[in-house]
């Protein structure tokens, strides 16, 4: 997945196996970040490979 990729909350949804409203609750945290491009919302593929990486460290 290239660096600069932007995913669809749906993609999102996908790759990490959880459900609307936990991604929308992750964004709404800040633990996800995101940028609003028009009216839809859009995760850069670096947000979710941070966002495993402090999981990971967070469980460790």
């Amino acid at each position: 997945m290239p660096e600069d990729e932007l995913l669809t909350v749906p993609d999102v949804m996908a790759r990490l196996k959880l459900g609307r409203s936990t991604v929308y609750d992750l964004i709404r945290s800040r633990r996800l970040p995101s940028l609003t491009i028009g009216r839809c919302r859009r995760i850069p593929a670096r947000a979710i490979r941070d966002y495993i990486s402090n999981e990971l460290e967070a469980a460790a």
